[in-house]
């Protein structure tokens, strides 16, 4: 042992390391030690031990029992120093940090002998008692060392962590060892669940578990990830919404319920998208567009207040509120109040009222392959959007009135036929939410499916297919329902400041490690 065992030593190979850890660990089983025994009777772990006398003094500590301070703790070995006869151990539980006081007669020597063995990253236990050292450092004096397990690689350097973005991504065992960061982003992440589920429950909501697996990929318009049943020879898809699943409930009686699970869609991976991400989903019957809305002002700005203390989120070098109310802006509103300065002028209101005129927008706004989007004008409106407006939603923006002819699952405006009434949420300029009042009306319904097949059959693959159970469904009577679905993993970024999705999943979707692919 030097002052402090160091973490990397630059004169030796990863394979010399490893070698050498190795080596420890037989001269720990010489020593009669388990090297992977089945439990450890803990009393306490290093948390509790920092939340149980962490606030008290010296004199505190001391004036309790000695037995009511004799703790069992585990913990993973991050410093070693040596001072003297002394030799201090810093152990974690992944939250936070407890120095253990070793000496060679509190010990034993079976116990002195396994400390001059240990490693950076091993497990081990202490049983001793808690106390705080001259310097004030809340300690716990050994009386006895356990070994739990041989970390047999070097840690990354404890100041730098893992600088490789990629590695921690794959290896987010090993950046959860080394960056308290991490650590807390997924704490916010776990806690905004758990508020998320406790809101929904409060006002009535049953939480519920719909299928993964689907007959008919159906709820968006997306690509989605093809299996097979064997036992039944049928393909089946991974779902890329529970929401037909969900209304089905509605018309069988739950007029208020959520759900909290993974979707898939097969399409590209980006800051924003992983292939595999989590959405809450939630129906609330006789509610419109409207009253969702301010279901998720409550919503963000609790769970805002609650977990992080305040509405007011930093984003970079910005601010993001989630005070309410938030703002309301019509999408045609937020292309002519994004699209002032383009090469040919402004747009202008008349121009998307028609065909020609969005075709005409389009162009100056720079979106390419128009063709994509036939002549279909509300897939051209939502693109101008996209392009010219989606990038400045910094602020929590509900924005309403979607073409009807991009919403095949919602009803539309009773004064305007050609419009849904539809919402989407931006915040941090991304979509953070889409809800909508869904559409009850069976037959319409049934039609509107019929146009998704046909464009499907035109060669968008992302085009709905019919779903004649929901339609069926529905012709048992679903109430006026209004639903909406929430990215998770969008709200964890918003929450933790992060600026890639994958950043706030443990464990996303990678290429095959050395493909080069």
């Amino acid at each position: 042992m030097s002052e402090e065992t160091p973490q990397l030593s630059p004169e030796q190979s990863l394979a010399e390391q490893v070698a050498n850890r190795r080596a420890a660990r037989e001269r720990i089983a010489a020593l009669g030690h388990p090297l992977y025994p089945n439990r450890f009777d803990a009393t306490h772990l290093v948390s509790d031990v920092v939340s149980r006398w962490g606030g008290a003094d010296a004199a505190a500590i001391d004036a309790e029992p000695e037995e009511s301070r004799r703790v069992a703790v585990p913990g993973r070995v991050l410093a070693i120093r040596k001072m003297g006869k002394a030799v201090f151990v810093d152990l974690s539980d992944g939250r936070t940090r407890v120095q253990a006081y070793v000496r060679k007669d509190g010990v034993g020597d079976a116990g002195w002998e396994l400390l001059g063995n240990l490693d950076l990253g091993d497990r081990v236990g202490v049983r001793g008692v808690v106390f705080r050292t001259r310097t004030g450092e809340l300690s716990v004096k050994a009386e006895a060392l356990s070994f739990l397990a041989k970390c047999l690689r070097p840690l990354p350097d404890k100041w730098h962590g893992l600088t490789d973005v990629e590695r921690k991504y794959r290896q987010r065992y090993v950046d959860l060892i080394v960056s308290e960061e991490t650590r807390r982003t997924f704490e916010i992440r776990a806690r905004v669940v758990s508020y998320i589920r406790r809101f929904f429950d409060a006002r009535g909501f049953l939480e519920v578990e719909t299928p993964m697996m689907q007959l008919i990929p159906g709820g968006a318009a997306a690509r989605p990830f093809v299996t097979h049943h064997n036992a039944l020879d049928v393909d089946l898809y991974l779902r890329i919404a529970p929401e037909l699943y969900l209304k089905r409930l509605v018309t069988g009686g739950f007029p208020r319920v959520y759900e909290i699970n993974r979707n898939f869609r097969n399409e590209g991976i980006s800051t924003q998208h992983n292939p595999e991400f989590t959405m809450l989903e939630f129906y609330t019957a006789y509610a419109d567009a409207r009253d969702q809305m301010a279901l998720t002002e409550e919503l963000l700005a609790g769970a805002a207040r609650e977990i992080l203390g305040t509405t007011q989120l930093p984003w970079g070098d910005e601010t993001i509120s989630f005070e309410a109310p938030f703002r309301r802006l019509s999408m045609k509103d937020a292309v002519l109040e994004y699209g002032r300065e383009l090469p040919g002028g402004a747009i202008r209101a008349e121009e998307l009222e028609s065909l020609e005129g969005l075709k005409g927008a389009a162009e100056r706004a720079g979106v390419e392959s128009l063709e994509r989007f036939g002549d279909v004008p509300g897939k051209l409106l939502a693109e101008l959007f996209e392009t010219l407006a989606e990038p400045h939603l910094l602020q929590p923006t509900f924005v309403v009135d979607y073409p009807a002819e991009i919403s095949p699952l919602a009803k539309c405006r009773p004064d305007d036929p050609r419009t849904a009434d539809r919402f989407e949420l931006f915040v941090g300029r991304m979509e953070l939410a889409n809800g909508f009042c869904e559409l009850n009306d069976p037959d319409e319904q049934a039609e509107k499916f019929r146009a998704q097949v046909a464009q499907r059959a035109g060669g968008d693959d992302e085009a709905m297919l019919y779903d004649e159970d929901y339609v069926e469904a529905l012709s048992y009577g679903m109430p006026p329902t209004a639903g909406e679905g929430v990215g998770i993993d969008r709200l964890a970024m918003l929450f933790t400041d992060s600026r890639s999705i994958r950043d706030v999943i443990l464990f996303p979707l990678m290429r095959p490690k050395g493909t080069g692919r």
